[in-house]
């Protein structure tokens, strides 16, 4: 017998990740959750104008004398896009954007990426990832049937970020992340990608070649540079206006030409394929249910409406065989091959080495740090 799955009766988070739990009104803990830390996240009002400016005002003033006063990560989507053309056409302030080119740039990523900078003028990096060692990477990650399917790019991204930072001398970095459109966490939910030492576990397992040149961080070196040092700063504007995603698009189409690639985060081919195939078919998950219930979180859309959108699939059959096919060739391995790593039983992140406690241990601290801070304030 088949168990439907409980909805929240505010968002539409539902119990498919056992980690959701709902209260006597049948709300669940992450939109409580979110509703609890929106006042102290996003302020989108007068608060936001004053913080936006404060910012802008300590950037400009610890890039006295430097060639930047910020950097900024470039992927091709909505949210860096967005936040660039804030930063440098409304607020002039220096940029270097930074792009890690993993080999799966949708075509109109790479055209927003390109009409973003030329209509900017802001300065450009990109590192680019030797594609033998990330695809024998993925694979491996595949193989090991875990939840994180993009923390290969997401690694190279964190890596390759500090240490440009680190590379040109730069102490701030502006994060397209905001609570807008990405409240909803739930407990537990992924895996750190920061986590070097599980990237080499994992492809000492089930790589077949050697990673030379794909960028690990390990534990230490990123202790080192986030706590010890303090090397790097990072903001997240976007909390600090009336963020609105289609708005945002709107306004990106008509100053830069932007084209649409499809859902959130679609700008990656192989992310795309992770969340509109991979996720549900392993895990039972629909990771819309994020997006969707972050929106209704900021009163950006209503249940009924999200609903409604989940109530179709995310992809048609037709474009489930294309992109299997798609992913399968670039990784060089059958579609039967890849849809077997697929459907294979799934394995939990702990079942590998890791350094998930020392990441823990600096989080629990932080957050200790901050409250204890807090505290003294009042």
């Amino acid at each position: 017998m088949i168990t439907k799955a409980r909805t929240c009766t505010f968002c539409v988070m539902d119990d498919s990740n056992p980690a959701i739990q709902f209260d006597e009104r049948g709300q669940c803990n992450c939109c409580r959750d979110a509703l609890a830390r929106r006042p102290s996240e996003w302020w989108p009002g007068p608060e936001g104008e004053m913080r936006m400016a404060q910012l802008v005002e300590h950037l400009k003033e610890r890039g006295k004398g430097q060639t930047y006063d910020a950097m900024i990560g470039l992927s091709g989507g909505i949210d860096s896009a967005y936040l660039a053309h804030l930063a440098s056409r409304q607020h002039g302030l220096r940029l270097l954007a930074v792009h890690v080119d993993g080999g799966w740039n949708s075509e109109p990523a790479v055209a927003n990426i390109e009409s973003i900078v030329r209509g900017l003028d802001i300065d450009f990096h990109t590192h680019v990832i030797e594609w033998h060692e990330m695809r024998d990477l993925q694979v491996a990650f595949l193989k090991a049937a875990v939840l994180n399917q993009d923390m290969p790019q997401d690694h190279a991204f964190f890596a390759t970020l500090y240490r440009t930072a680190a590379r040109f001398g730069i102490r701030d970095f502006l994060s397209g992340v905001n609570f807008a459109s990405e409240s909803i966490v739930p407990p537990n939910f992924g895996y750190p990608s920061i986590d070097g030492r599980h990237i080499r576990a994992i492809h000492n397992l089930f790589g077949k070649s050697s990673l030379e040149s794909y960028p690990i961080m390990g534990v230490w070196e990123y202790l080192w540079m986030t706590r010890a040092r303090r090397q790097l700063t990072i903001h997240r504007p976007l909390n600090f206006i009336q963020y609105d995603k289609q708005s945002a698009q709107a306004q990106l189409k008509t100053i830069y030409g932007w084209r649409d690639y499809g859902g959130k985060h679609s700008e990656s081919r192989f992310t795309k394929f992770y969340q509109d195939i991979y996720l549900p078919r392993k895990f039972g998950f629909d990771k819309r249910r994020l997006h969707l219930s972050s929106l209704i979180v900021a009163g950006q859309m209503t249940r009924e409406a999200a609903l409604a959108e989940l109530s179709e699939p995310p992809i048609t059959e037709q474009q489930i065989k294309r992109d299997i096919k798609f992913v399968a060739k670039k990784l060089g391995v059958t579609p039967t091959e890849l849809i077997e790593l697929v459907d294979a039983p799934a394995r939990q992140h702990a079942d590998y080495p890791n350094n998930l406690h020392l990441f823990n241990a600096s989080r629990d601290l932080k957050t200790l740090l901050r409250a204890s801070f807090t505290r003294g304030k009042q």
